[in-house]
C-alpha cells in the first residue's frame, strides 16, 4: 500500500533529508512506497540538466542545485510539490514510464476539478491549453525513485518571471486558480493527488 504523508510547509533541504532517510528505508524494505506531498518556502533549484542562462535573477530567491533530472525550477506557497520515493521492481525499472505515471496522476487529479491537461511530446510535464501547470523532474538510486512533480494550484506566477522554468519563457506558467479563474484550497489538491496516486500505484512489497 502507498503511504501518504502531507509534511505542510518545509524548506527544500529538509525535505531533501526525508526523502534520502525513506529511500535509504524502502530499499532495505523497512516502509512501503511514500509519496511526500508538501510546500516549499520560494527557493529555486537547479537540475542536473540547468542552462545557467535560465537563471535570470539569481539574487531575488534561494538557489540551491537538485540531483533531479531537468532545468531550472521554482517552488513557493501555494504549489503542491509530490516527492514519490518508490522502489521499482525488475519489472518496472524503466524511468520513462515512471516519469508517465507522475503525469499520469496530475493529468487525473486535474481532471477532477474539470481541468483538461495533455503531455505535450518532448516537454516534460503537464500542459493545459498550452501552458504548463506541473513541473517534473526525478532522480533514482538502487532502483528507488526520489523527487517528483510540482502542480501549481494557486501560486503567484509572477514568481517564475525569476527564471526560464525548465528552458521555456516564464509566460508559460499556469496554475489551477488561473485556469478555473476562482480559489482552491491546497488541502483539496493534496487530498485528490493522494487517491489518485493512491488508485494508480500498485503496492509493492
Amino acid at each position: 500500500m502507498l503511504h501518504v504523508e502531507d509534511l505542510g510547509t518545509v524548506s527544500y533541504e529538509e525535505a531533501r533529508r526525508k526523502q534520502l532517510e525513506c529511500l535509504e528505508a524502502r530499499v532495505r524494505g523497512e516502509v512501503p512506497d511514500t509519496l511526500f506531498l508538501l510546500e516549499h518556502p520560494p527557493v529555486v533549484t537547479l537540475g542536473r540538466g540547468t542552462d545557467p542562462v535560465n537563471l535570470l535573477d539569481d539574487d531575488r530567491f534561494p538557489v540551491i542545485a537538485s540531483e533531479r533530472g531537468g532545468d531550472v525550477t521554482l517552488h513557493a506557497p501555494g504549489q503542491v510539490v509530490g516527492y514519490l520515493i518508490r522502489l521499482l521492481t525488475e519489472e518496472h525499472r524503466d524511468l520513462h514510464a515512471h516519469m508517465r505515471l507522475l503525469e499520469e496522476i496530475v493529468i487525473r487529479t486535474l481532471l477532477g476539478f474539470g481541468i483538461e491537461s495533455e503531455r505535450l511530446k518532448g516537454k516534460t510535464g503537464v500542459w493545459t491549453h498550452g501552458r504548463k501547470i506541473a513541473s517534473l523532474g526525478v532522480a533514482c538510486r538502487n532502483w528507488c525513485t526520489w523527487h517528483g512533480f510540482a502542480l501549481n494550484v494557486g501560486i503567484d506566477l509572477e514568481m517564475f518571471r525569476a527564471i526560464n522554468p525548465c528552458g521555456f519563457d516564464p509566460g508559460v506558467m499556469t496554475s489551477m486558480e488561473h485556469e478555473l479563474e476562482s480559489s482552491v484550497p491546497i488541502s483539496d489538491a493534496k487530498q485528490a493527488l493522494e487517491r489518485t496516486a493512491s488508485d494508480l500505484l500498485e503496492p509493492v512489497d
